[in-house]
């Protein structure tokens, strides 16, 4: 008997640009200060799947969250809390079974 080793292929990984703000004064901000190491982990996440893919806003469960940063649902659901408390992030719930739609503000921009 044969034994078939998969192989999977795996896309070369594109390189994003962050504005440096995102790495020198929010995730500073954010982890130091706040104390919301989730906060920015979220941030980083929507950021990446709006305006790293040049969209304006997502649709995102906090189980997709959770599931995509490898945070508890409940450690999103308090990181996004505070990520619009903050201003850095726009949540527009359309319905009570729909997933929010999010839009990532750059408030220094």
């Amino acid at each position: 008997m044969r034994s078939e080793r998969l192989v999977r292929v795996q896309k070369p990984m594109k390189r994003i640009s962050l504005d440096p703000y995102i790495t020198d004064v929010l995730m500073r901000d954010l982890v130091g200060h706040d104390r919301m190491p989730s906060a920015y982990l979220v941030y980083l996440w929507l950021w990446r799947q709006t305006k790293g893919r040049r969209r304006a806003t997502i649709g995102a469960s906090l189980t997709t969250i959770a599931g995509e940063t490898g945070l508890s649902k409940s450690s999103v659901q308090n990181a996004v809390r505070w990520l619009v408390f903050r201003g850095l992030v726009r949540a527009k719930k359309t319905g009570p079974t729909e997933a929010p739609i999010y839009e990532v503000l750059e408030t220094w921009s």
